[in-house]
């Protein structure tokens, strides 16, 4: 299996910061998530949605990198959000119990619309 390194990018939609995700979550993802999560945070947000929608794959040491930015949204009182994520994802997300600190929406509009609604 070809890796495709992970590009991610930040835009602000409303009251959220979103950092969109292309390629593959493991080791080598751990700059790029950073430096979006660290954007994110400049668009002084209500919450951060992160974009799993053009993530293929991601492995253990993917899902701990998800975990080191939800401990960082916690520490600065930010909802961190999901949407996109495969029905194998949300699974996994939820044996870990990721899910249950971070809400999973099943694409974009559905956060966006709540997010909105919330406001």
């Amino acid at each position: 299996m070809a890796v495709k390194p992970l590009e991610a990018t930040v835009r602000a939609q409303a009251s959220q910061a979103i950092i969109d995700l292309r390629g593959d979550i493991d080791a080598s993802a751990e700059q790029a998530l950073n430096a979006a999560y660290l954007e994110a945070e400049t668009h002084q947000p209500e919450t951060i949605l992160l974009n799993f929608s053009e993530v293929e794959y991601m492995n253990s040491t993917g899902i701990a990198l998800i975990v080191g930015l939800l401990a960082k949204a916690r520490q600065a009182r930010l909802p961190l959000h999901t949407c996109g994520l495969s029905d194998h994802y949300v699974e996994i997300f939820q044996i870990t119990r990721l899910a249950d600190f971070m809400t999973i929406y099943p694409d974009e509009a559905s956060a966006l619309a709540d997010g909105s609604e919330a406001a």
